[in-house]
């Protein structure tokens, strides 16, 4: 036997919507919606609002950085490449300053302990570099060497005078190496003259005689002109200084 099922007919809208009927039963999809946007205005002075992102890029960029150069935009500011000092004198090197002290150790009888109030290292170094150049020349690697030489001798000059003068002294030991560094110009002068001047014989340990008496001359002077107390210790002092100039006076004859 078949049995036969009633079937309710199927009825569709004109539009061939299936959706739309039973809309009690099945649930409608909603149309999605854009997100928020702000209204595009052609007048506002926000970048954001306007959307024109390169016009407003352009516009900070030439309005920050858009000034030639040496010259300031921001408000309140009057910095320029003309106002700032040289970096030389930024880094405390003044040359100027370095050729009169260097200068005033030319003359070893009329030496100017003015001029070596303001202590500085900018020439003894330059001429600790000169020396070691030279003696490089002359086929001696002895950067080390006179490197800790001055060090020593820096403090070692420092601490007898101080002990020599008692409460009365007041030599520093920045002004002490800068003296003790300007003061090596005649060792200096030994060590390029040197590498003319034919090795041993009594003739070139005379000519290192007479650069040592000229440094211990002139760094005794400047010693007992700049710092209190000295003046009744010269002849200590002179000692003192013959002692170093003479260490590196063997360097450059041996």
């Amino acid at each position: 036997m078949t049995k036969e099922f009633a079937v309710p007919p199927v009825v569709f809208p004109s539009g061939g919507n299936p959706s739309a009927v039973g809309s009690n039963n099945i649930q409608q999809r909603r149309v999605a919606t854009a997100p928020f946007q702000p209204p595009r205005s052609s007048t506002s002075s926000i970048p954001f609002m306007s959307f024109d992102i390169g016009s407003a890029a352009a516009a900070s960029s030439s309005s920050l950085f858009g000034g030639p150069i040496g010259s300031s935009s921001i408000p309140g500011g009057s910095a320029s490449f003309e106002d700032e000092e040289p970096l030389l004198d930024e880094l405390g090197i003044h040359p100027d300053q370095i050729w009169r002290k260097t200068k005033s150790i030319l003359n070893p009888f009329r030496s100017n302990p003015a001029v070596h109030k303001d202590s500085d290292l900018s020439g003894p170094i330059l001429l600790y570099m000169s020396l070691c150049l030279f003696q490089l020349l002359a086929g001696k690697i002895q950067f080390g060497v006179i490197l800790g030489w001055i060090v020593v001798s820096s403090i070692f000059l420092y601490i007898v005078f101080n002990m020599l003068a008692g409460r009365n002294g007041n030599l520093d030991l920045h002004r002490c190496t800068s003296v003790i560094g300007y003061c090596m110009l005649p060792v200096v002068i030994l060590s390029a003259a040197s590498l003319f001047v034919p090795q041993g014989g009594s003739f070139r340990i005379a000519v290192a005689a007479v650069f040592v008496l000229w440094a211990t001359r002139v760094c005794t002077g400047l010693m007992v002109a700049l710092a209190d107390g000295g003046d009744e210790h010269r002849g200590l002092i002179a000692y003192a200084c013959f002692l170093i100039y003479t260490l590196f006076s063997l360097l450059v004859i041996f």
